[in-house]
């Protein structure tokens, strides 16, 4: 398994490195404690991955994850989804067994 990114969620990427002026940056993945499932996602963008992260290159987007939030997002599909009620990054995760509502937030 592995992370996917879909190619909305790799043009709306680009994008916002572009914005920000920070075309080789890397995004981060990651997830921490929170949300009203348990475990929230973290989207951000680095300069350079920390020592023990791991690193794929999807569809010439870097993503770095570190190893513990690795374990909660292997085989995750990230799609962007652009509509009237919602618009953002979409997490499909297998390993998730619950998500909350608005989808930024899951239970394993």
């Amino acid at each position: 398994m592995a992370i996917n990114l879909t190619n909305a969620a790799v043009e709306r990427i680009n994008e916002l490195k572009r914005k920000r002026q920070t075309p080789d940056y890397f995004l981060r993945l990651g997830v921490r404690g929170g949300g009203c499932s348990g475990l929230s996602y973290v989207l951000d963008f680095v300069e350079t991955p920390e020592p023990k992260d791991k690193i794929f290159d999807l569809n010439g987007v870097k993503v770095v994850v570190d190893r513990k939030s690795y374990l909660f997002v292997n085989g995750t599909e990230i799609d962007y989804k652009k509509g009237l009620m919602k618009t953002g990054f979409e997490f499909k995760n297998p390993i998730a067994s619950g998500s909350c509502s608005c989808g930024e937030s899951f239970s394993v």
